[in-house]
């Protein structure tokens, strides 16, 4: 009863060879630092350990690259940038399968409404911040605690992956403004404007509230203003006319210092959606 267990020596070969699974792992191991006589049974040799080594090799130091993170290397973007960008919950494929969708949705509601563009104008403001209401925080990313202490952290981890989203929104949307019924004219690109201006007011105010409660209020505030706006006026396309255009460039102008000022708070740990 008292005799001391040993590894025996088919589970020793499968540990050596690294065919064991996890936790058999380190069980083995967590007896081989008792245990000497195991010890001295695993080989030592130069080349197993460099096998071994090499091993460790293929997967942290030459991870492979994501198609997205190759596709933004092409474009210029720094290679440690273009990995993160690359692994942004915001961009994952669910959330974009809920743009693409959503654009498809409005596209052919243009063309079966009577509004023509007007679904497509309504709907396309609103996409990128379907991806800052999950580009940071603790409760949208995994990792979020050990990312605050990064120098990615804070302000340039939300500021990035807002302007990640924002671009694979509008390329997204501009495909599908080729679309459209009808000529097209200015009035295919007449949602650029406010979707700047409600990307900015939903950074800017999650610089006091979770990205999500902002994108969300926002999208509603939003919705809300274009349908009363469209029943005060009898015509759906006030909320895109010029005058409403300078207002939108206006906001967008004032918000972007606005969020630079308080760039500090996006992870000061005092805005209410960083407690628990």
């Amino acid at each position: 009863m008292n005799a001391q267990w040993h590894v025996p020596d088919e589970l020793l070969e499968h540990y050596v060879s690294g065919h064991l699974e996890p936790v058999q792992v380190l069980s083995v191991e967590s007896h081989l630092t008792r245990c000497e006589r195991c010890r001295a049974a695993v080989p030592c040799e130069e080349d197993w350990l460099t096998a071994s080594w090499g091993r460790v090799e293929d997967l942290v130091d030459r991870p492979r690259p994501r198609p997205v993170a190759r596709l933004l290397r092409w474009f210029g973007v720094p290679e440690h940038v273009a990995t993160f960008l690359a692994a942004t919950p915001s961009l994952a494929r669910g959330w974009l399968l809920a743009v693409t969708s959503v654009t498809a949705f409005a596209v052919v509601a243009a063309h079966l409404g009577r509004g023509g563009v007007v679904p497509f104008l309504v709907v396309a403001p609103v996409l990128p911040l379907a991806g800052v209401a999950v580009a940071y925080g603790p409760r949208v990313d995994p990792v979020h605690e050990i990312q605050a202490a990064t120098p990615m952290g804070g302000a340039r981890v939300l500021l990035l992956r807002a302007v990640a989203v924002l671009v694979t929104a509008i390329v997204l949307a501009g495909v599908a403004a080729l679309l459209l019924p009808g000529p097209l004219g200015l009035s295919a690109a007449a949602w650029l404007l406010p979707a700047l201006a409600l990307t900015a007011a939903t950074l800017a105010l999650s610089t006091r509230f979770a990205p999500m409660i902002s994108a969300a209020a926002l999208t509603v505030a939003w919705l809300g203003g274009v349908l009363l706006f469209a029943r005060l006026t009898g015509d759906a396309l006030t909320p895109f006319s010029p005058a409403a255009q300078a207002l939108y460039g206006a906001a967008a102008l004032i918000l972007v210092p606005l969020i630079y000022l308080r760039r500090a708070r996006f992870d000061s740990g005092e805005p209410t959606w960083t407690r628990p």
